[in-house]
């Protein structure tokens, strides 16, 4: 396994990290009612799965007050201690920001600071290693979703009260470094300089990879400013692991966000089956040898410091580590990826 530290602090993350998403099982978003969550998971298995993570060398574990609202955190939690791993020991990342309880907005100062000391309680932490921004939808702008909070950057939740609030925290030690998650790269542009986060983080794969290309001007403030990335994603949901049949698509559990993704459609599958036919003719035709190149995808490219799969299970997790030694793509195989999967 390979680390890469976190400039101007003492955060080192592994290079494949392990995403708790799916940990929190069914989950619906308290404004529109439409899936957010994932299949209903077995602690037996999560615990299997973070030991076979532990064991390759898996260090970084991405959380979210929003995953089963607060069921991820708590699980993390008692799955590590029945490991008898030590949270000094792994790097715990989690975010504030989609789950407003009863708070106007998500961002007030109180709230955060409600929610920070929830999430330390549900993981069983002194301090949070990595606290995420977990969206960029402060309350001086339009929420995607909460379209009946009021807006203005005096409006509780705004982003410098938030910022502020944040920074306390990493003063007062229950947060050792800022991140920052944001879905375009002009979200990153309109927070960075408010929130000053070192991590990033958004979705990045072989099917979306618009903020971490080279000449992407992420990438630019980035190495200007010694920020890294962590991605998200990077399996696509397990399109990229050519799983799915076209003809028999995949019925999902209510409660699981992929029930309402049209790329799990039967046209789309089929779309996707001749690029998935010609990356199993490049980099192999087992499972594990997709998971690899998609990861290895995302971690080639610059600044990245980690690239998070998800697993509901100790083969899922096995899958997502089996050949985390295997080098880098170089520049070749990155723009022959792209080509595949370009959009026409």
């Amino acid at each position: 396994m390979r680390y890469t530290p976190i400039p101007g602090t003492d955060l080192k993350l592994s290079e494949i990290g392990f995403g708790c998403w799916t940990m929190g099982g069914p989950n619906w978003n308290l404004f529109t009612g439409k899936p957010i969550g994932w299949a209903d998971v077995d602690e037996a298995d999560i615990v299997a799965g973070l030991k076979a993570g532990l064991d390759a060398g898996v260090n970084h574990f991405d959380n979210a007050d929003i995953y089963g609202n607060g069921r991820a955190e708590r699980l993390l939690g008692d799955c590590l201690k029945k490991l008898g791993v030590k949270a000094s020991s792994v790097v715990i990342a989690t975010k504030v920001g989609w789950f407003a309880g009863t708070s106007p907005h998500a961002y007030t100062p109180r709230h955060l600071r409600n929610q920070c000391e929830q999430s330390l309680e549900n993981l069983g932490v002194e301090a949070i290693d990595l606290y995420y921004f977990h969206n960029p939808y402060f309350a001086d702008w339009a929420h995607p979703l909460n379209r009946r909070a009021e807006l203005g950057p005096a409006m509780p939740g705004n982003i410098t009260d938030a910022a502020a609030t944040m920074q306390e925290l990493v003063k007062e030690g229950k947060v050792r470094v800022v991140g920052q998650s944001a879905y375009s790269i002009a979200e990153f542009e309109r927070t960075i300089p408010l929130t000053k986060p070192r991590v990033l983080q958004s979705r990045a794969s072989m099917l979306v990879d618009e903020v971490i290309r080279p000449n992407s001007p992420l990438q630019k403030i980035m190495t200007e400013q010694n920020i890294r990335f962590v991605a998200f994603g990077p399996l696509g949901q397990g399109l990229l692991l050519d799983k799915f049949d076209p003809e028999k698509p995949p019925a999902f559990e209510d409660g699981d966000v992929r029930a309402t993704n049209a790329a799990f459609t039967p046209d789309q599958l089929r779309a996707l089956k001749p690029k998935m036919q010609q990356v199993k003719a490049r980099f192999g035709q087992s499972v594990e040898d997709l998971a690899s190149a998609a990861i290895r995808f995302v971690s080639s490219h610059p600044n990245v410091a980690s690239v998070i799969p998800g697993f509901r299970n100790q083969r899922q997790a096995l899958c997502n580590v089996a050949k985390a030694d295997t080098p880098k793509m170089n520049e070749a195989d990155l723009a022959w990826c792209r080509g595949v999967f370009a959009k026409s």
